[in-house]
Order: C-alpha cells, then structure tokens, then sequence
C-alpha cells in the first residue's frame, strides 16, 4: 500500500483537492481548539485546515510523497504541521495527548484496523473527540455505478455501523448516521457515495 500512495501522490496536482473534508470542516470549527491527531492523512488538507484555526496539529501516514506535499501546503499557508512516516507504533505518541483525532477516509486494512483504533482511543483524552467520515460497505453499489466516487474496493475494508459501534463502544455518540453524500474532492472522490458520519466523547478513563 506504501507503494500505491506514494505513486498517487507523486504528481505535480493535489489529488483529493487542497480543501479540507466538507463534514470535518463543519464540526471542527465547533469545538475549541487543543491538540489533533489525523491518521492516514496523504496530502495534508484537513491538517493544514485545523492548524489554520489554532489546533496543534500531529499526522502521519505511510506515503513520504504525501508528506512532501503536505508540508508544502502548510508552507504556503504559513502555518505548522507535525507529520510522520514511520509505523505507528514507532512514533511514540502519549496515552491522552490528543483532545481530538480525526478519522476521515481512513480506511486500514482490516487485520490492523482493530489494533490502531484500540491505540487511537489510548491517545485521546478523556471527553476528547474523535470525528469520522468514512465509506459504508454500501458504498460498493456506488462505485459499480461511478468508479471516479473512489474509496477501497476490497468490502472488508468499507465500514458498517455495528463494527464502527462495537470498535468506539467507550464513546458517547453525539451524532452517528450512515448517509448518501456528493463527493468533490480533487481526482479521486467525485460523485455520489455512501459513507458513515459521527462525533462521539470518550468516556472512563485513558486505559
């Protein structure tokens, strides 16, 4: 997978568009800002987009070519972005750093999914935020109509909403639906798909 993103993002254009996420940029600004986490976040968008409103910002992802291009777009906006391009356990980051992680199109395959989301909820604070869009496994009919709406082809890959529940069962969900939207995100999300969009509060400890 390393490799296959690497090639995406190699080109000069910004694949998935410079803008952030239209559901992350809605909720965000709701909340005050701390310190985020974006996991798998290819060329910096949504990054770049909270460290403009005043969050501290962490990211990694796999693809050295995504960070290339996502620091560059920090650097044009004259703001700073911590991004990362080890495994996610050699990073080091703390039990309870985070007030918030953003998991938009994060997509892991799925004999690791369970393992990060488990360290996701170790690094957010108590009553920290995770906000999360991603596609639903519905999204496949979606494709077989228009490849260009993107996301992984692999069903195991794609979310459902009781794994998301059982996967997030120490959250308080603020909001949680599976819904239709219209993609137009640079190259890749473009048309109409199915996704899952929630906010939910970490509850109990930082264990």
């Amino acid at each position: 997978m390393k490799d296959f993103w690497n090639e995406r993002y190699s080109v000069t254009e910004f694949v998935y568009g410079k803008n952030p996420n239209a559901y992350l940029k809605e909720k965000l600004t709701k909340f005050k800002p701390g310190t985020i986490l974006f996991p798998a976040e290819g060329e910096g968008r949504n990054a770049v987009f909270a460290a403009a409103l005043g969050w501290k910002v962490s990211a990694f992802d796999t693809s050295t070519e995504g960070r290339k291009k996502a620091l560059s777009l920090a650097k044009e906006q004259n703001i700073e972005i911590e991004y990362h391009t080890e495994e996610l356990n050699e990073i080091g980051y703390k039990t309870a750093q985070f007030d918030a992680i953003a998991l938009i199109f994060t997509h892991f395959p799925p004999e690791i999914r369970k393992e990060y989301f488990q360290h996701f909820n170790t690094y957010l604070k108590k009553d920290g935020i995770i906000i999360f869009e991603g596609f639903s496994k519905k999204h496949i009919e979606y494709q077989k109509i228009n490849p260009d709406v993107g996301g992984p082809k692999n069903m195991e890959m794609l979310f459902s909403v009781q794994e998301l529940k059982d996967d997030f069962a120490n959250f308080d969900f603020m909001e949680f639906c599976e819904t239709e939207v219209e993609l137009d995100e640079g190259l890749f999300h473009k048309g109409k798909g199915s996704v899952i969009h929630f906010v939910a509060k970490k509850k109990g400890s930082t264990d």
